[in-house]
């Protein structure tokens, strides 16, 4: 008998073990990544007081995209949480990907964030 992969399991596994290595603090947040089949978002959190510092997601109508499940609208989210994140005061942050591959919309929201000033 074949065993079913669990893929959602297997990431939440990954996601945790991560978490228990890298935490966000204030001067230098976590920037987490989530990302459904149909939206992409991204939060700067402050791990030790336990806040969210910025948010942005493709929910956001005023970046006024074409599709939100695509390479542009990961580019526009990483500018976007990038643009917050200097309103902030935040220039260094803490990639967390959640246990995602760094490949696809991962990286091309990763990369628009290093664009926009952004260093991790």
């Amino acid at each position: 008998m074949f065993k079913k992969i669990d893929r959602h399991g297997n990431r939440k596994a990954r996601q945790t073990r991560v978490r228990r290595k890298i935490n966000g603090t204030e001067s230098k947040p976590r920037l987490a990544v989530y990302r459904s089949a149909h939206h992409i978002y991204a939060q700067l959190i402050d791990d030790v007081n336990g806040k969210t510092i910025a948010s942005a997601s493709t929910l956001d109508k005023s970046l006024n995209l074409e599709s939100t499940k695509n390479l542009e609208a990961a580019k526009a989210i990483g500018k976007s949480i990038a643009e917050k994140a200097k309103e902030h005061d935040v220039e260094e942050v803490v990639f967390d990907r959640s246990g995602y591959v760094y490949h696809g919309r991962i990286s091309a929201l990763a990369e628009a964030a290093r664009e926009a000033g952004l260093k991790f």
